[in-house]
């Protein structure tokens, strides 16, 4: 098995004993990003489709590091703390994906790391 961790400093440092991506025969699992700009250490709250972009734009760095894109993407799971902005989020969501959507998975959750709104994790596939 080939296996290569995957960081990049355009993308919000691991905040405990995780990788910000692992690489894995072909497959790219991208652990879950928050609402959090790398370059700020700031996280985005009360704007769920800013929150929304700031994680897939997180996630979009880490991609291109392992060089791959979003176009690469086959699998996300969306973690939210509140449905209410489900709306938001999907909006934000299809600016970034085109047609050929990866297959996505969205949960409610009662709360997330560092008090955070939104959560996303993805797979890709990287030939």
């Amino acid at each position: 098995m080939k296996k290569r961790i995957i960081e990049t400093r355009n993308a919000p440092a691991a905040a405990g004993p995780y990788s910000q991506a692992v690489y894995a025969n072909g497959f790219l699992f991208v652990s879950g990003q928050l609402p959090i700009d790398p370059d700020t250490g700031e996280m985005i709250k009360g704007d769920a489709a800013k929150a929304a972009e700031r994680v897939i734009a997180n996630i979009q760095n880490i991609l291109e590091a392992a060089g791959a894109s979003l176009e690469d993407v086959v699998k996300t799971t969306v973690y939210l703390k509140d449905m209410d902005d489900f709306e938001q989020v999907n909006e934000a969501y299809g600016r970034f994906f085109a047609r050929a959507y990866p297959a996505r998975v969205c949960v409610a959750v009662k709360t997330l790391p560092k008090d955070a709104d939104i959560e996303m994790d993805a797979i890709a596939v990287v030939v």
